[in-house]
């Protein structure tokens, strides 16, 4: 699989996106992102990510748009599940960056339309780096949805809903 591995030596503090992601900058998955009319440049000169010695995964800090992750995370992390969920949170900066409100209340967090978006993004490259369907439906369970939502979240984004290899 080609994609942009972690640098598993990184340490808690505030590191440019490709410090933390050596290569995401030409990374395929990345240039989707970011139409090449500055906003790639933009993003990767201003974004960066905050690892703290957290127990969490990752998510965005709507202040100044940055990425906030768990440094255990990024060291024992599944590494194509890293690559993902930066995916994923990269989806949440374009989109805070064209003024979109990200956790929307009227919304369940499955339903909400910039959680559905990301969730597409990054089940499409899943896809196209070839992850299991199994695996990939995996990805999408989180503990902080029921298994309804969760089913509701992959037949949403396309997926079979496969009794998971976890549970």
């Amino acid at each position: 699989m080609d994609f942009a591995r972690v640098n598993r030596k990184i340490t808690a503090g505030k590191h440019p996106l490709t410090k933390v992601f050596p290569g995401l900058d030409v990374d395929t998955g990345f240039k989707r992102l970011f139409a090449n009319n500055g906003a790639r440049q933009e993003v990767l000169a201003k974004c960066y990510i905050e690892t703290i010695p957290e127990d969490m995964y990752m998510y965005i800090d709507d202040s100044d748009g940055h990425i906030v992750a768990g440094l255990d995370y990024l060291k024992t992390g599944e590494p194509w599940v890293l690559y993902l969920d930066v995916i994923h949170e990269l989806v949440h900066i374009r989109q805070w960056r064209e003024g979109r409100p990200l956790w929307d209340r009227r919304y369940s967090y499955v339903d909400r339309p910039t959680e559905v978006e990301a969730y597409e993004v990054a089940v499409k490259r899943a896809k196209a780096m070839g992850i299991p369907e199994r695996d990939i439906a995996d990805y999408l369970r989180v503990e902080w949805v029921t298994k309804g939502e969760h089913e509701r979240l992959c037949r949403r984004l396309g997926l079979r809903v496969i009794e998971s290899h976890a549970h």
